[in-house]
């Protein structure tokens, strides 16, 4: 029986190992981006009722995973405050370095107001350099400005 929508993740990351499953797989028998996709196995998302299904089939989950999968999870639960882990640490850091800079570009460009996370896009590419690959992400989000009432 599964309890919890973080032991529905944990399932989901040991099948896709244990059957060599790639995210893109997922989102194209999802109709859904791989970032959105991985989003959603990762505990981050809402699945539907088909797109669960769909899910619980490639990962093998049972039908209390499959439900899980339905429920609004708790969003942006990291393990600590700080992430340790040196990829997720290093968008921190440049959170911390450039977000006053982004912040002020962005009310400089539109308003007071904010990028909305929910009406929103993300996109990672590879690029291929001669001094070694680049990460390549581009995030786009709805600008949401302040009202007055």
């Amino acid at each position: 029986m599964i309890y919890n929508r973080d032991e529905v993740t944990q399932l989901i990351l040991a099948n896709k190992v244990s059957k060599g499953i790639k995210w893109h797989q997922v989102a194209d028998a999802i109709e859904l981006s791989n970032e959105w996709t991985t989003a959603a196995c990762l505990g981050q998302m809402t699945l539907n009722k088909k797109q669960a299904e769909i899910v619980g089939k490639i990962f093998s989950l049972p039908d209390d995973a499959i439900a899980w999968l339905q429920i609004p999870p708790y969003k942006g639960s990291l393990p600590t405050a700080v992430p340790t882990d040196p990829l997720i640490y290093r968008w921190y850091e440049i959170v911390s370095v450039y977000g006053s800079t982004i912040k002020e570009l962005i009310h400089e460009e539109f308003g007071d107001g904010i990028m909305s996370a929910i009406d929103f896009s993300m996109d990672i590419n590879r690029e291929e350099d001669p001094k070694g690959d680049r990460v390549n992400v581009v995030l786009s989000g709805k600008f949401l400005p302040y009202k007055e009432y």
